[in-house]
């Protein structure tokens, strides 16, 4: 396990949904993306299901922990001492909205909020690690859309020790910038577009390979979720975003090998 958690040290972890109807959203990505969606027995865990493709971790599936809470994918980054962590979260300029808790016996969580207001979570795991797979309909890829890029570049550089690769992404398009470590892109943040609402806050977007984007795409519409961006070219791939019928964003990549 202990190697396990250092290979996901400052790198994304684990995602998870947040949901207002649970069983719902069980049933929503099981149909998208064949996952096999267990809930966990224990009263201890509040109903919160693993999501599987081939026995391998991809994900979680939860109720929300307040009836006010919206429907949204979560990131959590792995973290070696999530306490000593959140210290650096307050230094740095950022929220502690959650201080680090345990999670049964499987690891320990906290819940930040950065300077540009976007939440991001932390995970130190003992017996779960996270992710156990990258393949398609797994994890792929995750984007802050910052209200204010300048505020965000320094604080997640400062925490997790990433580095940054800024790239322009052409005539009217704010230019994209790639959190490394170790001269790996991880993640990625760019400011957000000027034509989203003003109600919408700065927010990290979770992204799945696919095999195919624009047949994953027609499957998700047709099991409920609504459009948001449809597919599309990028300079790295293709790429779609829908919103999930509980109103959670999700991505849908599929990237081209370099």
């Amino acid at each position: 396990m202990s190697e396990a958690m250092a290979a996901i040290v400052n790198k994304p972890a684990w995602v998870d949904l947040s949901s207002a109807d649970a069983a719902a959203s069980r049933t929503f990505y099981a149909t998208v993306f064949g996952w096999q969606v267990e809930v966990n027995p224990d009263p201890q865990y509040g109903g919160y299901a693993l999501a599987k493709l081939d026995g391998k971790d991809v994900g979680g599936i939860g109720p929300t922990m307040s009836p006010d809470a919206p429907t949204a994918w979560n990131i959590y980054i792995g973290s070696e001492n999530i306490d000593d962590l959140a210290r650096t979260v307050k230094t740095a300029g950022g929220t502690v909205v959650a201080p680090p808790f345990n999670v049964g016996d499987q690891g320990r969580m906290a819940v930040f909020q950065d300077p540009s207001g976007a939440f991001i979570s932390a995970w130190q795991g003992t017996r779960m690690g996270g992710f156990q797979t990258n393949v398609s309909n797994s994890y792929g890829w995750a984007e802050l859309n910052a209200r204010g890029i300048e505020k965000a570049l320094p604080f997640y550089t400062s925490i997790f020790g990433w580095t940054t690769k800024t790239s322009e992404m052409g005539e009217g398009q704010p230019p994209y910038t790639e959190f490394q470590l170790d001269g790996q892109s991880i993640a990625g943040v760019w400011e957000m577009n000027p034509m989203a609402p003003a109600h919408v806050p700065s927010y990290w977007q979770v992204y799945f390979t696919v095999a195919d984007v624009d047949s994953a795409y027609g499957k998700a519409l047709e099991a409920g979720a609504h459009e948001m961006l449809p597919p599309q070219d990028f300079p790295g791939g293709r790429f779609a975003i829908v919103g999930d019928p509980q109103g959670a964003s999700f991505g849908l990549l599929k990237t081209t090998p370099r």
